[in-house]
């Protein structure tokens, strides 16, 4: 793995983190029931993301 492989890696990581903490106050404040379907997929999306890298 590339040293830009490793870097983006390195913030699809941290983005995953943020999202998952986002999501979690999403559920626990439920004011719109959008935003967690809207947060589970872009989690969803970082996680192919990262697969699609790991697998170069």
């Amino acid at each position: 793995m590339d040293k830009k492989s490793k870097k983006q890696l390195a913030v699809l990581r941290g983005k995953i983190q943020r999202t998952e903490q986002l999501l979690g106050a999403a559920k626990r404040q439920t004011d719109d029931p959008a935003e967690v379907t809207r947060l589970e997929k872009e989690l969803q999306a970082l996680h192919t993301e990262v697969e699609k890298l790991q697998v170069k």
